[in-house]
């Protein structure tokens, strides 16, 4: 595999990430999961938009609501939009430090689980627990290792 075309990496970043996600947990560690479907398209929208972007986002929000969505679609346009608004700031993102790459990172998850909270209550479907936006957090804390896991290969070199 060449270091052009990240296809096979971001192929199998994904389906880790969406066993990941879909793997059952207790409740209590259920709540703070960071959302690795989410954390993984991000990156790959922010480090490779010319590979993944859009569609990813779409395709890999499709095949999580083939696992846990109650309404086919919805995590796949949330997905789409997230990544859309990573591969429209690539740059200006991937020039920020760290840590204000994971307030950016917090953000998004917070628009995508507001986007997803609107879908679920106009299909009636409402969640309207406040653990669900705890994750939020968690995502924002494991951004860091995430990306560097994720990017090993480019960094190695």
């Amino acid at each position: 595999m060449s270091s052009g075309s990240p296809g096979v990496r971001i192929a199998f970043s994904v389906i880790v990430a969406l066993v990941l996600t879909v793997l059952p947990l207790p409740y209590y560690l259920d709540v703070a999961r960071p959302s690795f479907l989410l954390l993984t398209v991000l990156y790959w929208s922010m480090a490779a938009p010319w590979a993944a972007g859009i569609g990813l986002g779409w395709f890999a929000g499709l095949l999580l609501d083939i696992f846990q969505g109650p309404v086919l679609g919805e995590h796949a346009l949330a997905l789409a939009a997230a990544a859309f608004a990573f591969v429209s700031e690539h740059q200006k993102i991937r020039s920020k430090p760290w840590f204000q790459q994971a307030l950016i990172v917090m953000i998004t998850v917070a628009a995508y689980e507001a986007l997803l909270f609107f879908i679920d209550e106009y299909t009636g479907h409402p969640v309207t627990k406040l653990v669900r936006w705890v994750h939020i957090i968690t995502d924002g804390i494991v951004w860091a290792p995430a990306a560097t896991i994720l990017g090993y290969r480019e960094r190695r070199a």
